[in-house]
């Protein structure tokens, strides 16, 4: 090594670096994948810890038992959660078909008008059925069909549900686990991290369950006034995209549009596209500066590239936990970098002493 030059010998210790973290990462995600029945409701619970503390810290504040505090959190959360999934659920039956029908047609006008001669909808659904059965036919039936995949997405939200109860009820304890199972040392480190961490998720998911409640408002009302069918529906179909940045808003607005075009015609279709971009701007431009860059600081580059790593792990599972985990590990690196810029900050010279009378006043 010694025959190297010196920016040879950096850049091979730089590469030795790369591999054992890219080494490090690729085992940490194959174990997650290995053992996501137990990662997954853990995770879910950290993103419900965080968006929940607020209310539990509240209750404790009230003089209510830290144990009674969590178990009504959990309460509020199913009650909370319940009626909202009535709600939609409700809405989506009653204008389930009314949207499908809008889709249909809307679909049907798109390749009545674009299509090759001779090519009908019905040949499109034909080939692609056969597109499915080719290349995702096993995994589709498996999801579909599968008694095994249903009972163990309850187990796994159940288990986040208790997980939530005893993050909460012992989230005074975090502090002390944490700087017992850091390195001799670096507690200290280990513990501004973790704050650091947790805070950014915390902000990430507060931050988008605002907007998201801001963004399914404000496109609601509008399609109630243009009179979209299945206003309600779609309304919350933008809440829950919402928590998947860029693409949820992407696909809920389009969905919405679409079924403007097939029952209300193309002047309608040309204002709910309107209000959707609308709602757009005012979420990238007021409602994520003001609410979300005080806590989330990341480039959208860093988000669709999470989005997409999260896509090929774990499905639409890895979307939605991509972006928190992603502004997590920014909260990991930025207290990191503030620790070492101090540490390597020159500190203050010898320079020229005050006088006596500049001392005195």
């Amino acid at each position: 090594m010694q025959l190297l030059p010196g920016p040879v010998r950096r850049f091979a210790a730089w590469c030795v670096v790369i591999l054992l973290a890219s080494g490090v990462v690729y085992v940490a995600i194959r174990l997650c994948v290995e053992f996501r029945t137990a990662v997954t409701p853990a995770l879910l619970a950290l993103l419900g810890t965080a968006l929940l503390r607020p209310l539990h810290r509240r209750l404790v504040k009230a003089h209510v038992q830290r144990s009674l505090a969590a178990g009504l959190t959990c309460v509020a959360v199913l009650a909370v959660v319940g009626g909202a999934v009535y709600i939609v659920v409700s809405a989506l039956i009653e204008t389930g078909d009314q949207i499908i029908a809008s889709l249909r047609q809307a679909a049907k006008g798109v390749a009545d008008h674009f299509g090759a001669a001779g090519t009908s909808l019905d040949d499109v659904a034909s080939n692609a059925r056969e597109l499915l059965g080719k290349f995702g036919g096993t995994a589709a039936s498996g999801v579909v069909s599968g008694i095994s995949v249903v009972g163990e997405m309850l187990a796994m939200a159940v288990l986040a549900l208790l997980l939530v109860f005893f993050f909460l009820r012992d989230s005074d304890r975090a502090v002390g686990t944490v700087r017992a199972v850091a390195p001799p040392g670096g507690a200290d480190m280990v513990e501004a991290m973790a704050r650091r961490a947790f805070g950014a998720v915390e902000g990430f998911m507060r931050g988008t369950t605002l907007i998201a409640l801001i963004d399914a408002v404000c496109i609601t009302v509008g399609l109630l006034v243009l009179r979209v069918p299945g206003a309600v529906g779609l309304g919350a179909l933008v809440f829950v995209g919402a928590y998947i940045p860029y693409l949820g808003a992407f696909i809920s607005g389009a969905v919405a549009v679409l079924v403007a075009l097939a029952d209300r015609g193309f002047v309608i279709a040309l204002w709910a596209l309107g209000v959707v971009l609308a709602v757009q701007v005012l979420e990238g431009h007021v409602l994520q500066p003001m609410i979300q860059s005080r806590t989330v600081q990341m480039h959208p580059a860093v988000v669709l590239l999470a989005l997409t790593a999260g896509a090929s792990v774990a499905g639409i599972l890895g979307m939605l936990l991509a972006v928190p985990l992603t502004a997590a590990a920014f909260g990991i690196v930025h207290e990191l970098q503030g620790r070492y810029q101090a540490a390597a900050a020159p500190g203050p010279g010898p320079g020229p002493q005050p006088s006596s009378g500049a001392a005195d006043s």
